[in-house]
């Protein structure tokens, strides 16, 4: 008897038409088996099921017709190379192609019926389609009728859609012939949740029946997409348990808590910790404790207090005679950690070193040489810290703070720096940009998680005022009157320089007509573009208070702390993200000063930009704030880029499929349970390749 085809096991080029060429685009697209083939889910579906009379077309629509050919030209001058007019018994339609070949205008002759698909639009000459799919009829070679939705792939230049629809098909007969796919999820799972078999699943999403719920499909809302979704979820969430997993059984320097530099430093602040950051700390220091590395992200609001935490976790690594790393996504925000360190360390006797890539030789070799030897307690730095010739001495833990920012090679290079005879360093992972509690189950399921929930005492919260730009005088007079009365303002503008296309005033012309209105205020700019000497100047002269008014971009999005600052004026908001805007006017109200911010927006706004509008206005909550980003702009945006990179979703989405994600935690711990050995084959099938990332 003949074994049957595993497609898990059988490479591409088993199927017709797969020459080295395309085995070569399809492997960078990571499908190297007919497995992947069927995993390759379509985007969306065109409906080319009926032939439309050409007296029925509407423009914007895509749709088949089928007329003979009366007139064929082409043209000199333009861009149309190739232009035929077809008639049927209700009407004429032109197509047009701006591309041609000898082939095509040798095939294409008066007299024949060729069948079109495309979008028709109107042109020069009535209704058109512009380069078409299309047949040519004879009685020889007759189309029939499509007679399922058609599937439109994500695909790479050299992969045409037709070309898709030819591998999927061969791959789709190979498994109605008994050819093995493996539904790897246990009877069980499907029972509960009452799914298709991957089969049927597979069949219908690649070539789904003429009766088949279109709205529900373009939505993937539909029962048999649920099917894979599902099991999309599980397999992510299955690879970074594997990951926890993975890190539980390396060593890590079990890092006793002492009390004697941590007593000292609680003494030294002005303030006391709230609960939350005495919850948080605890459980770090448990984790610190234990003979395997620590991997734990803390999530806390704009100025909840997250860099006392992570400086009493370096505390206890220094009591235990290690080093830590810190680890910033700016220079800017690298050299305020900088600051904040050596004031609060200094006393303690401690030493602090900065790595950046703007550093003198000199001051450069000796933070190097510190780092080295050992006497450098903790190093902070950017990227400057990946460089092959920075050697730690005995680094037992890593911060990394706003940990999005930073690709998983990054991180990954970072913790081999601590590897010392097979020992791990502990990561402390931390960020201000809250993410809702669905999304950080899923996307997070490979760290401890701790959340500082509660601001410290005494902050007033900012009042939020959402204005137009047409009502601009009022803004600067409330300017003039904060800086008049001793605060400090910021204003905010979301580009550099002029463009006409996006409306917006350049930082640069705003330095300077403001400098024009208030000739009597200490006026200044700052920008992404300045070397880091200059923004040091201004931000330590903004801080210092000799600086009223400070003109911005962005860049002082995160990290820059100056309790005298009371006032946020942010241009253009309606171009901002809402993590962005929270973020912002988290730079005010860091003292106990009644603080603003104003939205000042430029008419009209969007749908999505007034819900945005609102929401600022409406709380000052950060996870409110970020579960309504998330609701708007989907999880790619929240998590920024690199992250979703990361996840490499194929058909699920993590706020449209949320439902399903207490059913994939229950699927895990079911298959840990009872089905370990099914476990690798569901994270191959899914991830592929990207599952080496699973040591980071």
């Amino acid at each position: 008897m003949k074994a049957k085809i595993d497609l898990s096991q059988t490479p591409c080029d088993q199927l017709k038409g797969v020459g080295a060429k395309t085995a070569e685009r399809l492997a960078r697209l990571g499908i190297h088996h007919v497995q992947d083939v069927l995993f390759h889910l379509p985007l969306r579906y065109q409906d080319r099921t009926r032939i439309h009379a050409m007296s029925e077309l509407i423009p914007g629509e895509h749709v088949v017709i089928e007329g003979i050919v009366d007139s064929i030209a082409t043209p000199k001058v333009g861009r149309t190379r190739l232009l035929c007019r077809l008639h049927d018994e209700t009407g004429r339609v032109a197509i047009r192609f701006f591309y041609t070949n000898a082939f095509q205008r040798k095939q294409i002759e008066i007299g024949l019926k060729i069948r079109c698909y495309g979008e028709v639009r109107f042109g020069s000459e009535g209704l058109e389609m512009i380069h078409p799919e299309y047949h040519i009829i004879t009685p020889e070679t007759f189309f029939p009728n499509e007679t399922n939705l058609t599937p439109i792939y994500p695909t790479t230049e050299g992969l045409s859609q037709l070309t898709w629809r030819k591998l999927t098909e061969q791959a789709l007969n190979l498994l109605r012939q008994g050819a093995l796919l493996h539904d790897i999820l246990p009877e069980k799972i499907l029972q509960n949740i009452t799914f298709p078999s991957l089969h049927d699943a597979l069949h219908f999403v690649h070539r789904p029946p003429i009766d088949a719920e279109i709205n529900l499909l373009v939505e993937k809302k539909h029962v048999t997409q649920k099917r894979l979704v599902f099991e999309e979820l599980l397999a992510h969430h299955l690879s970074l348990l594997h990951l926890k997993k993975s890190f539980q059984v390396q060593n890590a320097f079990s890092l006793e808590k002492k009390s004697d530099l941590a007593k000292h430093f609680l003494q030294s602040l002005s303030f006391t910790l709230t609960n939350a950051q005495q919850k948080v700390t605890a459980e770090i220091s448990e984790d610190l404790s234990k003979q395997n590395p620590m991997l734990r992200l803390v999530q806390g609001d704009v100025g909840s207090g997250k860099t006392v935490v992570a400086a009493l976790a370096i505390l206890q690594a220094i009591e235990n005679q290690f080093q830590s790393a810190i680890l910033a996504p700016t220079e800017l925000l690298a050299e305020q950690h900088f600051k904040t360190f050596q004031k609060w360390f200094a006393p303690l006797g401690l030493k602090v070193v900065l790595l950046s890539s703007q550093m003198k030789t000199a001051e450069k070799k000796s933070a190097l040489s510190a780092i080295e030897d050992g006497s450098a307690h903790v190093a902070i730095g950017t990227h400057a810290i990946f460089q092959k010739t920075v050697s730690f001495k005995k680094l037992a833990l890593i911060i990394v703070d706003e940990q999005h920012r930073f690709g998983v090679q990054q991180r990954a290079m970072l913790r081999e720096k601590g590897v010392q005879n097979n020992f791990y360093p502990h990561q402390l992972i931390m960020t201000a940009t809250p993410i809702p509690r669905t999304l950080a189950m899923s996307v997070y399921a490979d760290l401890d998680y701790s959340v500082i929930d509660e601001l410290p005492p005494g902050r007033t919260p900012v009042s939020t005022i959402v204005i137009s730009n047409t009502r601009r005088d009022e803004v600067l007079k409330r300017i003039y009157e904060a800086c008049s009365e001793g605060r400090q303002a910021y204003w905010v503008c979301t580009l550099i320089e002029e463009s006409d296309l996006l409306q917006c005033q350049a930082a640069e012309n705003t330095a300077k007509e403001l400098e024009t209105i208030f000739p009597d205020l200490k006026i200044a700019l700052i920008h992404g573009r300045m070397k880091p000497a200059e923004k040091e100047t201004v931000m330590s002269n903004f801080k210092n208070g000799k600086i009223q008014l400070l003109v911005a971009t962005t860049v002082i999005e995160v990290g820059v702390d100056v309790p005298n600052a009371s006032l946020m004026v942010i241009e253009n908001a309606e171009r901002l993200g809402l993590a962005q805007l929270h973020q912002l006017r988290g730079r005010v109200g860091r003292g106990a000063i009644a603080s603003h911010c104003v939205l000042m927006y430029q008419a009209p706004l969007s749908h999505q930009a007034k819900e945005r509008l609102a929401v600022m206005r409406e709380t000052t909550d950060g996870f409110k704030i970020a579960q309504r980003d998330l609701e708007l702009r989907g999880p790619g945006e929240v998590l920024g880029t690199r992250q979703t990179g990361e996840m490499a979703l194929r058909i699920a989405d993590l706020m449209r499929d949320s439902d399903l994600l207490n059913g994939v935690q229950q699927a895990a711990a079911l298959l840990q349970k009872d089905h370990p050995e099914t476990i690798q084959a569901l994270i191959n099938r899914w991830l592929g390749a990207s599952a080496k990332y699973g040591h980071v």
